[in-house]
């Protein structure tokens, strides 16, 4: 499970602020965020080497795209095509209405159960696939929310439920400050299920928090984009350089 927080202001100095962790089995291999793709130079993120797709990334329009498992649906399966692939079709748009257009048309029974966040400076909307039929739209009002395995800001998602009060009640972030949200993202503690920045499992299949991210999108500047490559209480967060 992953999880994708949103701070949704339009109309605002910063009309969106996404932070995101990355939980995986901790020896799958990936890149950090670059222009990996010949066929979109313009689109940044996270590359996994296996798939060769990407868990988040955003393009030169301000799309940013990230895409999570829905509970009980880790892992490849057998006939299914990597979700990996879903942000990088949605970024081949340029909003985040039409990205999830251009997904809504799509058969969700193509992949693995997924939740797909998209967002740019107008808004936010979360697609749900549920391998099966048309993927499901799920508009995000104004506000704070979180994305896990689960519907958006679903209170039986036990991450949900300890963390989405902690982020509504924090000072919102911004990039010469955003302390409370990365306290937050680095929190390992608490009991199993509800940690936020996962502890890794023992091998042989270790899986815990192997990244975390944090992207702005101000109204009057360029979008900003760190990164940390590991668990968040214990990797800098750095810049990741953006195409023009």
């Amino acid at each position: 499970m992953c999880t994708v927080i949103l701070r949704i202001a339009p109309g605002t100095a910063i009309p969106l602020a996404l932070a995101a962790n990355r939980d995986e089995i901790i020896d799958r291999p990936w890149d950090a965020p670059a222009a990996w793709w010949a066929d979109q130079p313009d689109v940044v993120g996270g590359r996994d080497r296996l798939a060769g797709g990407t868990w988040l990334a955003i393009n030169r329009h301000g799309v940013v795209a990230g895409v999570l498992n829905r509970v009980g649906s880790l892992g490849p399966a057998a006939g299914k095509r990597s979700r990996g692939e879903l942000p990088l079709m949605a970024l081949r748009h340029p909003s985040a209405e039409a990205a999830a257009a251009a997904i809504a048309a799509t058969d969700a029974g193509v992949w693995r159960a997924y939740n797909l966040v998209l967002a740019d400076r107008d808004g936010a909307i979360c697609i749900r696939g549920l391998g099966h039929g048309r993927p499901e739209l799920i508009p995000l009002d104004p506000g704070v929310h979180m994305v896990t395995a689960h519907d958006p800001d679903a209170p039986d998602s036990p991450r949900v439920a300890r963390h989405l009060p902690r982020f509504r009640n924090a000072a919102p972030p911004a990039p010469a400050d955003w302390s409370d949200w990365r306290a937050i993202l680095a929190d390992d503690s608490g009991p199993a299920g509800t940690e936020l920045n996962v502890p890794p499992t023992p091998r042989p299949a270790a899986f815990g928090t192997v990244s975390a991210a944090m992207l702005f999108l101000p109204a009057d500047s360029p979008p900003g984009f760190l990164f940390a490559a590991g668990p968040p209480h214990r990797a800098p967060f750095r810049a990741v350089a953006l195409t023009a």
